[in-house]
């Protein structure tokens, strides 16, 4: 099977063998990964390696903390606002895509949003490059990269206000800054890991700065000082995540993602503009590394061609719903080899019928 699957998403094949033997015997301690307690010694080892490993890979000192939290990237879009913006302040936000869209609905439930910029104009096709910034606003807000619409930021927006960045589809795919941002989350299960946890990365100084009472299991704080253990964590999820971040940097770390994933994306991209039967979506300078999305020229032949793809074992070619046409996801542990092969089908299907 050849997995393009845009999140819960491909693993390297050495974490998903030390996930299935820990489920059986963890660390030879002769309890499963799945029935240890998690306040107990072996998994606050885990716990307090994974984190330790996020803030070596993003190189970030002691002034950011780690949490693994639950519910997803869409809880932070609830959970971001309800730390950081008081009734009647202001959070500027970027409307990229669905996700952006999202997080700014929310947002409206705790204060005033001020949209820096918006690609809703051209259906999300492309990353503006102007944004509108007023100095007074709480911090500003956005999706690093659209995994359903295609498009990712290939640079870091100037603004002179805290930066929260959701980097829940391409987290540890290259080397950024990441102490430019006051606050990172993402989801796990498509660079970090599996479904059901969610990273967040906050600087300290970004808290406990407005007067709003926040619920116990919502607070920042609360779970900083609880060292991520305010209440039972997927403790399965965790691990796993761990596991990932260990293959990250055993393989290179960001330097060696970004390198393949360039290689990845480059070689999709040379075969799709060379196609007489497929198109981009996007505008090429703002191509996603991770989703790559596209289109048959004619209607008719985008069933024809998932049909293809199922008869040689490709999952998840099929776009988003709310924006249908084709999609490829080449997340961190897809080789080059996968991505050739659905090269190799695209080329095969041009030729019988273009």
């Amino acid at each position: 099977m050849y997995n393009f699957n845009s999140g819960p998403s491909i693993l390297p094949d050495e974490v998903l063998q030390q996930a299935s033997e820990a489920v059986l015997n963890f660390d030879n301690i002769g309890l499963s990964i799945l029935e240890i307690g998690h306040r107990s010694e072996w998994f606050i080892q885990v716990m307090e390696e994974a984190r330790s490993l996020i803030k070596e890979l993003m190189q970030l000192d002691d002034t950011y903390e780690v949490l693994y939290l639950q519910g997803g990237a869409t809880t932070q879009f609830m959970q971001v606002p309800m730390n950081l913006l008081d009734e009647g302040e202001t959070a500027a936000y970027c409307d990229n895509g669905i996700w952006g869209s999202k997080a700014i609905k929310e947002a409206k439930l705790f204060g005033n949003v001020h949209v820096a910029c918006s690609s809703k104009d051209l259906n999300h096709t492309y990353i503006p490059k102007e944004l509108s910034v007023p100095p007074h606003v709480k911090y500003l807000h956005y999706t690093t990269n659209n995994t359903v619409e295609g498009t990712q930021w290939h640079f870091i927006p100037e603004a002179n206000v805290p930066l929260v960045a959701d980097m829940s589809s391409d987290i540890f795919s290259c080397e950024i800054p990441f102490s430019k941002f006051s606050l990172i989350y993402a989801g796990a299960q498509k660079n970090a890991g599996a479904a059901g946890v969610t990273i967040v990365v906050v600087k300290n100084d970004i808290l406990s700065k407005i007067k709003r009472a926040i619920p116990l299991i919502l607070d920042y704080k609360k779970h900083i000082e609880a060292d991520s253990l305010l209440n039972t964590p997927p403790v399965f999820a965790v691990y796993v995540s761990l596991l990932t971040l260990r293959w990250i940097k055993k393989e290179g770390g960001l330097f060696e993602m970004y390198k393949r994933a360039t290689e990845r994306a480059d070689l999709f991209y040379e075969t799709l503009d060379a196609s007489p039967v497929f198109e981009g979506k996007v505008d090429r300078q703002d191509r996603s590394l991770m989703n790559a999305t596209f289109t048959t020229k004619k209607p008719e032949h985008e069933k024809l061609f998932l049909d293809e793809c199922k008869k040689n074992g490709m999952v998840g070619i099929k776009g988003h719903r709310s924006v249908g046409g084709l999609r490829i996801s080449m997340y961190n542990a897809m080789p080059l080899s996968t991505v050739q092969a659905m090269c190799d089908l695209m080329s095969d299907f041009a030729e019988k019928y273009s």
